[in-house]
């Protein structure tokens, strides 16, 4: 059998409301800075949402032609910026892009174009609609816009697993670079869920915080909805090396799981196996691990349940963790949620900072780890988890190993 190919990590890009590229978005999590602002862009008359994540100031005309928004959804766009800076940061050409695939996660896809195509049709009563309607809102947009942008020729395609896309597309890039089916990928998620639609279905979830995310403590109250792209290169190692490239860290364990259970609750059953999984595919023990990036909502039943997973995945160990959410932070992208906080913590891990879990207070029941309360800690370690699980019960949780 054929050795398997090592994962190596040469590119990062991001864009949240933290920034607008991964050095600011890396300062605001490195110092933690909570970038949760009001709600804007709304009529805030009959919504109970007054706090959000958005992508402050952002101006899509700094980034595309006019002619190319008429195609571009916001999520698309997001997607595409974050790309084209993972692209550069890797110093990858267009020849190397020709081969390489985009892996793209989304938990929403297209709503802005659902949203405006909605308007149009019960609100003003038009009988026609926007011509690139479908093109702008199905859910593989991002990943064709990514491909047609970065003049990619190879697998192009969508994952959709609720706040857990991101990772999910991560680790299937890295199973292709495993397997030598290709030697770099393009992955990560987008999301861009502020529609007035969608607003209100999370409304009816009611799992929306009325104040700030703090997750794992006690007055938590839910989560903030925020919006945004986390896109990295994945490249062989081996190649990576032949062409001089540098490399951020070592994708070096992939663990994937579904809970079986209820579409909403979280189940500490499912995040435990997908964790026990990444540590065995990254053949190491649970004492290797110094930092997990949790999944970490805010919500009353996920910190809990989270925490009770790392506890019977680490056993004892589990004291000797250092846990964040940054969500706290960056709120809650959905299914971009995953690969901005892959960014992080390949960014702790070089930088030696792990990030804070801001906006804490006093630990909620069933919180009992060290979740790095509200200013970051310099640490040298080498190995951590990048934990999401979505709804459905599904569930990804990446290892990420420091480079040498």
């Amino acid at each position: 059998m054929t050795q398997a190919e090592t994962v190596a990590i040469t590119g990062l890009g991001c864009i949240s409301t933290l920034g607008q590229d991964v050095p600011t978005c890396w300062a605001a999590l490195s110092r933690g800075s909570c970038g949760i602002g009001n709600l804007e862009g709304f009529d805030n008359s009959d919504l109970r949402v007054h706090k959000a994540a958005q992508v402050w100031h952002y101006n899509p005309t700094n980034h595309f032609s006019r002619a190319e928004l008429a195609l571009l959804d916001r999520h698309s766009q997001l997607a595409v910026i974050a790309a084209r800076e993972a692209a550069a940061d890797a110093g990858l050409d267009e020849n190397h892009l020709l081969s390489a695939a985009a892996v793209i996660g989304t938990g929403c896809g297209g709503k802005e174009t659902d949203e405006q195509t909605y308007q149009k049709l019960y609100l003003d009563h038009k009988s026609r609609v926007h011509p690139f309607t479908i093109p702008r809102g199905m859910p593989s947009a991002a990943a064709s816009q990514v491909s047609i942008k970065l003049g990619v020729q190879g697998p192009a395609f969508t994952i959709s697993s609720a706040c857990a896309s991101s990772n999910h597309a991560i680790a299937q890039a890295a199973i292709m670079i495993r397997s030598g089916m290709l030697d770099i990928a393009i992955s990560g998620g987008t999301d861009a869920p502020f529609t007035y639609g969608l607003l209100k279905a999370w409304e009816a979830i009611r799992v929306l915080s009325s104040d700030t995310c703090r997750p794992f403590s006690l007055d938590r109250d839910g989560i903030v909805l925020g919006e945004g792209a986390g896109i990295v290169i994945l490249e062989s190692m081996k190649h990576a090396k032949n062409r001089g490239a540098k490399v951020y860290a070592e994708l070096a364990g992939l663990g994937m799981s579904a809970d079986a259970a209820h579409i909403t609750d979280s189940s500490s059953g499912g995040a435990a196996r997908a964790m026990a999984c990444a540590l065995k595919d990254a053949c190491i023990t649970p004492a290797q691990v110094s930092y997990i990036n949790a999944h970490g909502t805010g919500t009353i039943q996920n910190d809990p349940a989270e925490t009770r997973a790392i506890k019977q995945v680490f056993g004892g160990h589990a004291d000797n963790l250092l846990v964040s959410s940054t969500k706290s932070m960056h709120g809650h992208a959905l299914g971009a949620s995953g690969a901005i906080e892959f960014i992080a913590t390949v960014l702790s891990l070089r930088h030696g900072i792990i990030p804070p879990t801001v906006n804490f207070t006093a630990p909620g029941d069933g919180c009992t780890l060290n979740y790095v309360p509200n200013r970051p800690v310099s640490l040298d370690y080498d190995m951590a988890l990048s934990n999401s699980f979505g709804f459905g019960g599904l569930n990804a949780v990446l290892a990420i190993r420091g480079a040498d």
